[in-house]
């Protein structure tokens, strides 16, 4: 059977193991989105992944979720970026980076007083978090059509400026209630036009986004994420087992790096429509407790569950926050370091990010 420990091929990458540190906001970025020096520490650390999909960075200003979070649209952001791939790259390790616009998962006060733009003017049933505190959602801007062609762009620049910047590839995020999958979901999308209504309209918006990537740096450098049926950012999905099979659809044969399935489930109906029409490289993220505590072995069971459903590598979060070794632990069956307190996740700072100790520390 095959093993997380097991090699495997990716695109253009050898990867020493099929665990995949999955891409997790942690606000450690400066007020314009430039990576910060603790950043390159925190993930050289955990170099022994497989593979690091690094945390979410916007494409353009108006995509800024909340403050303190990566960005890739203009030069500082490159060269921020760089010291951590090459801080990766002398740890032995390889690095993809997440390319997220928020969507109506914004405010004017994280993005320089710009309006956020979504496919609706369908605003999240939430407060966010601002410089001033959490404050209430607003009402979105309908996207027009130049707005749509603009984006599209912007996440094709994007994708050339990570590779400036040292990865070797990026993940296009289509889940988790960001916009592409504000795109996707019935309750998020009220459009008449060629991107709303069915699930081809609704389809539409992502497959030009990952085409117009895969494009500008190569498909084999491009992966894909989605979340179906996942509720995270007031989503709601009436028809996912349909929407889903017709993404993946109409990407197949795109020769794209991999998709990445969020909360996989390998007794879902929907998880084996996706693996058996999905033909590349297919990794799954384990449905885990949250937000209650993790399993003691991190999610190793769930996750060899996953490859034996047809699953070709394994993406865990929470586990690798909390060990920067975590493949060694795995291996040897060492006890995993506890999670802190999840506030120490966005708070800046050593505490609770680069200060949780490897085995020989502890030892």
């Amino acid at each position: 059977m095959t093993t997380v420990f097991d090699p495997v091929r990716l695109g253009g990458l050898e990867l020493p193991n099929r665990l995949v540190m999955a891409p997790m906001t942690r606000n450690r970025a400066d007020d314009d989105g430039v990576p910060t020096p603790i950043m390159a520490t925190y993930y050289a650390q955990r170099a022994s992944a497989g593979l690091i999909v690094a945390e979410a960075s916007t494409p353009n200003a108006v995509g800024q979720t909340y403050p303190n979070i990566t960005a890739l649209h203009n030069d500082a952001h490159v060269a921020g970026w760089r010291r951590v791939t090459e801080a990766v790259g002398a740890a032995g390790g390889r690095m993809f980076v997440q390319l997220q616009h928020g969507g109506r998962i914004g405010h004017p006060d994280n993005s320089g007083g710009l309006h956020p733009l979504a496919p609706s003017p369908v605003p999240l049933p939430d407060t966010i978090f601002t410089p001033r505190g959490h404050q209430p959602a607003v009402v979105p801007a309908e996207m027009s059509a130049d707005d749509i062609r603009t984006t599209v762009a912007d996440f094709a620049a994007a994708a050339r400026r990570a590779v400036d910047a040292g990865f070797a590839g990026v993940e296009v995020h289509g889940g988790n209630g960001y916009l592409l999958h504000q795109f996707l979901a019935s309750g998020t999308n009220h459009r008449t036009d060629g991107y709303g209504g069915s699930p081809a309209g609704r389809i539409r918006f992502v497959v030009e986004v990952v085409r117009a990537v895969a494009e500008a740096v190569g498909p084999e450098r491009v992966g894909l994420r989605i979340a179906p049926g996942v509720t995270a950012n007031g989503m709601h999905e009436d028809d996912a087992e349909t929407v889903y099979p017709a993404l993946v659809g109409a990407l197949s044969g795109s020769g794209l790096a991999y998709l990445h399935v969020v909360f996989a489930d390998p007794d879902q109906p929907l998880f084996q429509h996706i693996r058996k029409h999905w033909e590349g490289t297919l990794i799954a993220n384990p449905m885990l407790p949250w937000p209650g505590p993790l399993p003691a072995d991190g999610g190793l069971r769930e996750g060899e569950r996953l490859l034996a459903a047809g699953a070709d590598l394994v993406s865990l979060g929470r586990a690798f926050l909390a060990n920067p070794d975590l493949v060694e632990r795995l291996r040897l069956g060492a006890p995993l370091n506890p999670l802190r307190d999840k506030g120490l996740m966005y708070v800046g700072g050593e505490e609770g990010y680069t200060d949780y100790p490897a085995l020989t520390e502890t030892s």
